[in-house]
């Protein structure tokens, strides 16, 4: 005698109209529901029925027939992105999925979403001129969601994984020559934030990382800083706040130029000038850039009433500030400096990052490499006679 079939395991029975169909149940926040699978023939509509009940055993299975793309991506922003990952990148996720993915496919049924659809949501992206960069982290953010969606069992797989999403763009990178960069920090020469340029040149820091630098990271007499942190915009861009580095290789200590140090001294004593004038009006929260105030630069104040009047005075085509760091770069690139040095300086995650990022530069060293072969080729030189 067969073994009883258990509460819940399902059974599979011939329909009228020839179809088999196969009935199993599921536990849902608000108790058991009767599911039923569909198929040509009895074997299908067992190994389909096996397929679930395989998944099922799991772990419990989280079944909402009328849940939307839309709702999904809510609850997943809230229950398992929030918190986990940084303020600015919360944000940026959030307004990815609010301006781009739920107005053409929040209504979309969940369980009904389709590669196709997803497909055709990249194409009409980019037709309404979106770049591919911005397309390709859309996907990016899209193929997580899902695939968490695949680990809670509400779909069987994640559609984003047999679509193609536009590749990124490479970054288009402007640094300044040699020449350019002597006129910029003459330019900037008495400026305010005369230092804040000068290590942005000699050091490579990314703009948060010197807006969010605090004088206790500082350390004149061994010539040195620390990136501990990152001051960055949030909600959208309304407000700044300090946060976390970018990535653990962004955790550094930065050995300073002469150049450098002598201008964070000058900059000290013009901001203790400012403190000891404003008083209790001065809000000092220990950072090295400021506003006249004491509070963090907003970085778009520092774009657009800083760096964008300091180029006009150096009679040089605007260039966005990260474009600095590409100077740095490329001149110590340039002159020789070994790759590894670099992406220890700059805080690159990886010694491939620094390669792919500044490789256009990379063949004007082949000459370089060419004479470095021959010396090491070239035939020894017979001993003089006696």
């Amino acid at each position: 005698m067969g073994r009883k079939r258990g509460n819940g395991e399902g059974s599979i029975t011939k329909r009228k109209d020839g179809r088999w169909m196969a009935r199993y149940t599921v536990h849902t926040a608000k108790g058991p529901k009767r599911r039923y699978i569909y198929g040509r023939t009895r074997k299908v509509a067992a190994d389909r029925l096996a397929k679930v009940l395989s998944d099922r055993g799991e772990g419990i299975v989280y079944d909402d027939e009328n849940m939307t793309v839309g709702k999904y991506l809510d609850r997943w922003l809230a229950d398992s992105v929030r918190g986990s990952v940084r303020q600015s990148t919360f944000d940026r996720d959030s307004y990815l999925i609010r301006n781009h993915v739920k107005p053409t496919l929040g209504r979309v049924k969940l369980k009904k979403l389709a590669a196709l659809d997803v497909q055709t949501f990249y194409r009409n992206r980019l037709d309404a001129g979106l770049s591919h960069s911005t397309v390709n982290k859309i996907h990016t953010v899209f193929h997580k969601a899902l695939s968490q969606a695949v680990r809670w069992s509400l779909i069987p797989r994640n559609v984003t994984e047999m679509v193609k999403a536009p590749a990124p763009m490479p970054e288009e990178m402007h640094p300044l020559s040699p020449e350019e960069t002597r006129r910029l920090l003459e330019a900037a020469r008495s400026d305010r934030l005369e230092a804040l340029y000068i290590l942005a040149v000699h050091t490579g820091m990314r703009r948060g990382e010197l807006l969010g630098l605090k004088w206790s990271d500082v350390d004149l007499r061994n010539a040195t800083v620390s990136v501990r942190r990152t001051l960055m915009r949030i909600d959208n861009g309304k407000r700044v706040a300090l946060g976390e580095p970018k990535t653990k290789r962004s955790r550094r200590t930065i050995r300073l130029t002469e150049a450098a140090v002598e201008a964070l001294r000058a900059h000290l004593r013009r901001q203790l000038r400012e403190i000891e004038i404003l008083g209790d009006g001065y809000i000092d929260q220990g950072l090295v850039f400021t506003t006249q105030v004491g509070t963090p630069i907003n970085p778009s104040n520092l774009r657009q009433r800083s760096l964008a009047p300091l180029l006009e005075r150096a009679g040089l085509p605007h260039i966005r500030f990260h474009d600095l760091r590409h100077t740095c770069a490329t001149l110590l690139l340039g002159r020789g400096v070994h790759p590894k040095f670099v992406q220890e300086l700059m805080g690159h995650a990886t010694i491939a990052i620094t390669l792919d990022t500044y490789s256009h530069i990379m063949p004007s060293m082949g000459n370089q490499t060419a004479r470095a072969m021959e010396d090491a080729l070239s035939p020894i030189d017979s001993a003089p006679p006696d």
